[in-house]
């Protein structure tokens, strides 16, 4: 091959990862208005739950439609709360699915608090604390004071959702945060066999990166935003049981002080998008500049992830 061909090939390739990338961001060229339309009235697939005993929220982001009209595959990503609680039947279960990495972002104090994960024999979870802002702590101490005065103090007049959106914050401003959810996604772009990421109700941490990658790959800012949401969904029956059992064992009077830390809300994921604006303009600019993705990496998203 001569310098001239060489010379094509690398800007062929480079133009082939450009437009990768602009489709991983959903940026549709002007000139297909009637594809753009016909994407956005596709319908969201439905929401794929993988059913274990001792965990709620275990989903496959697989099955969104993108607004190029093609869709996300099944068996490749996974979100999910903590699996410290996993059952037999459960390990089976996460067996079969052929997880190749199962990255873990809770902190230290919550493996100390809540234990490891239990996987499939021979699968290691590779730990990546992002800081959920002393949120756990908070919850704990709360708690754990079983003095309905200092809850309400703790929690009540809006402090908790406060607390939240200072948690969503976070994980734009906060460096390493960043580090642990750009390296889950090259992670995700470069190797083969499916992920699965993780905290530990699988619904703020973990929330935010599957609305991120599900962004990253062409999914509309609605459906995203829908599958941020479901957490509600799969995680209302036993975040009610806690609560329940909270009052019943008289240890708060009032547990409904922990339904916004409990829930997620828009106003929460919004509080992460306004700190994105405010830090890098867009989402392109937040996977390139703030995660580190390369369009190599964006290539590789857009490949592994999207049929």
């Amino acid at each position: 091959m001569n310098r001239s061909t060489r010379t094509v090939t690398r800007v062929a390739r480079g133009a082939v990862a450009a437009v990768a990338a602009a489709l991983a961001l959903g940026a549709l060229p002007a000139t297909a208005p009637a594809a753009a339309a016909a994407a956005q009235h596709r319908t969201a697939a439905p929401i794929h739950q993988v059913v274990l005993q001792g965990a709620v929220n275990v989903r496959d982001l697989g099955g969104y439609g993108t607004y190029d009209g093609a869709r996300v595959r099944y068996g490749v990503a996974y979100r999910a709360d903590a699996l410290n609680k996993t059952t037999d039947t459960d390990v089976a279960t996460l067996g079969r699915l052929g997880l190749r990495e199962v990255v873990d972002f809770r902190t230290p104090f919550e493996l100390q608090y809540d234990g490891p994960d239990r996987l499939p024999s021979g699968l290691t979870p590779t730990s990546r604390p992002v800081t959920d802002s002393g949120l756990y702590a908070q919850m704990l101490t709360a708690i754990g004071s079983r003095d309905p005065a200092t809850q309400d103090a703790m929690l009540g007049h809006g402090k908790a959702e406060a607390l939240m959106r200072t948690v969503y914050g976070a994980f734009v401003t906060d460096p390493a945060a960043r580090t642990q959810f750009g390296a889950t996604l090259k992670d995700l772009a470069a190797a083969p066999g499916p992920l699965l990421f993780h905290c530990t109700s699988g619904k703020d941490r973990t929330g935010w990166l599957s609305y991120v990658l599900l962004r990253a790959v062409g999914v509309p800012e609605a459906t995203a935003r829908g599958d941020y949401l479901a957490s509600n969904t799969f995680r209302a029956a036993a975040d009610a049981a806690l609560r329940a059992n909270l009052k019943q064992s008289g240890v708060m009077q009032n547990p409904d002080l922990l339904i916004p830390l409990q829930e997620v809300r828009v106003d929460y994921l919004d509080a992460a998008l306004s700190q994105l604006d405010s830090q890098y303009g867009d989402l392109y600019d937040y996977l390139t500049r703030g995660l580190g993705l390369s369009l190599r990496d964006l290539a590789g998203l857009r490949a592994r992830l999207v049929a």
